[in-house]
C-alpha cells in the first residue's frame, strides 16, 4: 500500500521508529510524534529525514545534543499549539490545552534557543490542529492563519524557513458519505492564498482522506435477537478489528449483502423493517459498530460490509481482547 501511495504523494509523515522503517526507500519523510524515544530520534537523524518535529524544549535539547554527537545539522519544524481558536472539527488538537506541540506563547523563546544552537536548523512550522474536518472554507481560513503566523515569526527572527505543514484534518463524512469535503472550494481558496505564500511550501498530510475509502471490513452476522424491544445483530469480529465507530461513538457506514442459503436444521433468526444495533463478539457494551439504524431485513448468515474502513480501523484496534482470531486481509490490485 505504501508503495502504491509513494507514486501519488511527495513524501510521508511518520510518528514512530516503526513507521519510519516502513516507508519505501528514497521517499522524503517528516518525523513527528509528541513523545520520542532517544533511539527513534537517532534513527530519524541517521535516515536523513526532511525534518523532525520539535514538540517541546526538551525535544529541542535532545535533538541538538544527539545531532552534535553525530556531527550533523538536523532540520527541524516547530510544532505550534496556537492560542487562537481554530476552525471546529471532530477532534481539536490546537487552540486548547493538549499534549501536542509548543504553546504559541513560548514560540519566541524556543526560536531564540534554537537559533543559538549549532546542530539544528529551523526549516518551518507544523500546525496540525484539526481532525476529520468537513468544512472546506474553514480549512482555507486555517491555512491562511498558519501562513500569517509563520511569516510573522520568519520576519521577526530573520528565519530562512521553507515549510509550513498544516498537518491533516481533511475528513471523511462517515455520517453521510455522499456529502464530502468540498475540494473545489478548498482548491479555489488555496489558489487565492498563493500570492501570500511568499516562497513557502505548504505541506498537507492526507492519510485518512486518501486511504479510508480504499478499505472495507466484511463480516458475517452470527445472531439476530430482540432485547428490551430493540433489535441487535451480533457479528463475527467487532471493535477489536474496526475500532473507529466505538471510539467515536458513531454508526459506521454499512451495507448488507443477503445470503439466501441457510442449511441449518433450526430456525434462522432475523428481523425486518426496523432499527437495529450491530454489535461485535466482545464482552463489553462498548463493542458497537452501528447504533439504531433502519434496515429492511437482516438475518443470521447475511454479510455486513463496512465501507470507509481503510483508515483508523485495524491499526488502532485492541487486537488481543478475548484472544479472538485476526481477520483475513485481502489486497486487490486493479492491474491484475
Amino acid at each position: 500500500m505504501l508503495g502504491t501511495l509513494a507514486t501519488m504523494v511527495d513524501g510521508f509523515e511518520v510518528a514512530s521508529g516503526g513507521e519510519l522503517k516502513k516507508v519505501p526507500h528514497n521517499n522524503p519523510v517528516l518525523f513527528g510524534a509528541p513523545a520520542k524515544k532517544q533511539a527513534e530520534i537517532e534513527e530519524a537523524i541517521d535516515a536523513g529525514v526532511e525534518a523532525i518535529n520539535v514538540e517541546s524544549f526538551h525535544d529541542l535539547n535532545r535533538i541538538e545534543w544527539l545531532s552534535k554527537q553525530k556531527d550533523v545539522v538536523t532540520p527541524i519544524l516547530i510544532r505550534v499549539n496556537l492560542s487562537r481558536d481554530v476552525p471546529e472539527s471532530h477532534h481539536m488538537m490546537s487552540g486548547v490545552p493538549t499534549q501536542f506541540g509548543v504553546d504559541e506563547r513560548d514560540v519566541p523563546e524556543i526560536l531564540k534557543k534554537a537559533l543559538q544552537m549549532n546542530h539544528v536548523s529551523v526549516q518551518g512550522f507544523h500546525f496540525h490542529a484539526m481532525s476529520n474536518n468537513l468544512n472546506a472554507e474553514a480549512h482555507v481560513q486555517f491555512v491562511a492563519m498558519c501562513l500569517e503566523k509563520a511569516k510573522s515569526w520568519r520576519n521577526h527572527f530573520g528565519l530562512e524557513i521553507r515549510t509550513v505543514d498544516i498537518g491533516g484534518g481533511i475528513g471523511i463524512n462517515y455520517w453521510d458519505p455522499d456529502v464530502g469535503f468540498e475540494w473545489d472550494t478548498f482548491a479555489s481558496g488555496l489558489h487565492q492564498l498563493e500570492a501570500q505564500m511568499d516562497g513557502l511550501s505548504l505541506v498537507l498530510e492526507l492519510g485518512r482522506f486518501m486511504t479510508a475509502a480504499a478499505g472495507s471490513y466484511v463480516t458475517e452476522v452470527l445472531d439476530v435477537k430482540a432485547n428490551h424491544d430493540h433489535h441487535f445483530a451480533l457479528i463475527r469480529g467487532g471493535s477489536h478489528h474496526l475500532r473507529l465507530p466505538a471510539a467515536w461513538k458513531m454508526s459506521h457506514p454499512f451495507r448488507i449483502h443477503p445470503v439466501e442459503g441457510w442449511g441449518a436444521p433450526y430456525e434462522r433468526p432475523g428481523m425486518k423493517k426496523a432499527e437495529v444495533t450491530i454489535a461485535g463478539e466482545l464482552c463489553t457494551p462498548n463493542d458497537v459498530l452501528v447504533k439504531s439504524e433502519y434496515v429492511e431485513e437482516l438475518r443470521a448468515g447475511d454479510v455486513v460490509i463496512f465501507d470507509y474502513a481503510g483508515a483508523y480501523a485495524w491499526t488502532i484496534s485492541h487486537h488481543e481482547f478475548l484472544s479472538h482470531p485476526e481477520p483475513e486481509f485481502i489486497y486487490l490490485d486493479e492491474k491484475k
